[in-house]
């Protein structure tokens, strides 16, 4: 039987989530995200525990406009931001060079950061809302599909999360896809 899913959160509660350290659920273009301010070693080490992710993979930030990234990322050239721009807001990832002190529990043993300014509505709200970017990482456990329903998210993590915002998946069918900026290779397709 399908666990009911729960708490249900409004945008200015996950906020609240988020400011106290704690994971949420979200929807996003495609499926579920778990997140959590980047900020806090605690909150991002209760994400990759949830997931079985290991530290050293890194992870995804959203937000709602470029300017929020400014603490993770190192400034690029305007061809190359003109390259993540082009795609902006969307589905499409970017990776760009990470700024100094962006530590590896966030970003992982690379020298890049994972970057998106998503287009999903209530994404962006939550985001304007935090203040922030936020981690963005599919709400799974390691090897598992990605939750594309709110009782999924559940049955995934149950009570450790401070709940599931509330609201519609976008229209796309897998997570975003991974470019890196240098050289426009796709890492991962969407």
């Amino acid at each position: 039987m399908t666990a009911v899913a729960g708490p249900l959160l409004t945008v200015r509660k996950a906020v609240e989530c988020l400011r106290q350290g704690r994971v949420i659920a979200y929807p996003t273009e495609a499926v579920y995200g778990l997140g959590c301010d980047p900020a806090n070693e605690t909150a991002v080490r209760r994400v990759l525990e949830l997931k079985s992710r290991p530290a050293d993979a890194g992870l995804i930030l959203i937000a709602d406009s470029l300017d929020r990234f400014g603490p993770f990322i190192e400034a690029v050239e305007d061809t190359l931001l003109d390259r993540a721009l082009a795609t902006w807001p969307g589905p499409v990832t970017w990776l760009f060079p990470r700024a100094a002190g962006v530590p590896d529990w966030l970003a992982g043993f690379h020298p890049t950061m994972a970057v998106r300014v998503t287009a999903h509505p209530l994404c962006r709200a939550l985001c304007e809302a935090f203040g922030g970017a936020i981690v963005s990482t599919s709400a799974n456990p390691r090897a598992a599909p990605p939750a594309r329903t709110p009782e999924q998210v559940t049955d995934y993590f149950g009570a450790a999360l401070c709940g599931i915002v509330e609201g519609e998946l976008g229209a796309g069918e897998r997570p975003s896809e991974i470019r890196d900026l240098a050289s426009g290779k796709v890492i991962r397709t969407g």
